[in-house]
């Protein structure tokens, strides 16, 4: 047999180290919000991250990873990596702050068959506009070239977040009472969970090239930390819920047992009718198979309602009654009732 160099066999190693130094000297580090609490990041075989917590009395980690799921695919076909890069940063972040946690840090491991310099450079720029904008250090993460595990093309992604809440602060299920208030957000569309039937229902548009349509299926997941925050800091919530996969069907994770929350009705987004009228399905299935225009649900007092719907009006999205949680008799799990 002939010499064969791992170059030859699919790995580009000077091609990783040439990411991994674009990235150091870009300024990932200088520009990061937390810089001072960096003390190694990209480019080391780990990071470090100074822990000074002295505003809190019991801090307490908090930490959430997900991946883009398969609205990755579209980007990898018509090569829009960059679109699903807040994507990724969203779908940890979101996730974390329903404790009440502001993010401190953020990892994400890129693998792909080929490296392509260019296309990794546009997602990780995007994920680094992510973290910054949600003051949270981009602090390392992993890129990876697999040549048989990935086609010719594709790529995948995970993302990996941590972050602080203080122990006294925690948001959740023990903090809700009857005649609590649940508020949803807007989301800024179908976020990045049921692709799996969106690319069914969208198929002939996809195939097509149809620009407006791939436009509305690559919109970003919206970023609701810094609202969330703002709210929290200003004792406005009890609980959090970020609408994933499932729909609806979150709410009920941060809800106290014996207790439901009947769903009223909302005008939904032109897009979401357009998919239940394809797929012919009934308002409860779409109700527990994508976010209908919701986001996340913020559970609040009713004295709190107006100060809670002006400040998410504030930060550029809508408001949007989801109903009341009321006792549904004895200790039965919480549920929705659609």
């Amino acid at each position: 047999m002939s010499k064969v160099s791992y170059r030859d066999s699919g790995v580009d190693v000077e091609a990783g180290d040439q990411l991994v130094d674009w990235l150091v000297d870009s300024g990932t580090r200088e520009t990061s919000p937390r810089k001072e609490s960096v003390l190694s990041g990209i480019g080391g075989f780990a990071a470090i991250f100074r822990a000074s917590f002295g505003h809190m009395k019991k801090p307490c980690l908090v930490s959430s990873t997900d991946g883009i799921g398969t609205k990755i695919l579209l980007a990898a076909e018509f090569k829009r990596h960059r679109d699903v890069a807040q994507d990724l940063v969203a779908m940890c972040v979101n996730d974390l702050v329903c404790s009440g946690a502001e993010p401190l840090f953020f990892l994400d491991y890129y693998a792909t068959g080929k490296l392509d310099p260019n296309e990794a450079k546009n997602f990780l720029q995007g994920v680094r506009e992510a973290c910054h904008s949600v003051n949270c250090a981009l602090i390392g993460g992993e890129t990876a070239e697999m040549p048989g595990v990935y086609k010719p093309g594709d790529f995948d992604a995970a993302g990996f977040a941590v972050g602080v809440v203080d122990e006294d602060d925690i948001l959740g299920p023990d903090r809700v009472r009857e005649g609590d208030v649940v508020i949803g957000v807007s989301s800024s569309g179908f976020h990045s969970n049921g692709y799996s039937l969106l690319r069914k229902v969208f198929a002939e548009e996809i195939a097509n090239k149809n620009e407006e349509w791939l436009r509305t299926l690559l919109t970003p997941t919206a970023l609701y930390v810094n609202l969330v925050l703002e709210l929290h800091r200003a004792r406005l919530l009890h609980a959090v819920a970020h609408i994933t996969g499932g729909g609806m069907e979150n709410i009920p994770r941060v809800l106290p047992r014996g207790t439901e929350l009947r769903l009223i009705d909302w005008a939904w987004p032109d897009a979401f009718v357009e998919v239940q009228d394809r797929a012919r399905l009934s308002r409860e299935e779409m109700l527990k198979t994508l976010n209908c225009g919701v986001g996340m649900a913020l559970v609040v007092e009713s004295r709190s309602v107006n100060d809670v719907e002006a400040a998410i009006s504030k930060a550029g999205f809508r408001a949007i009654p989801l109903g009341r949680v009321q006792s549904s008799g004895g200790l039965a799990e919480s549920k929705v009732i659609y």
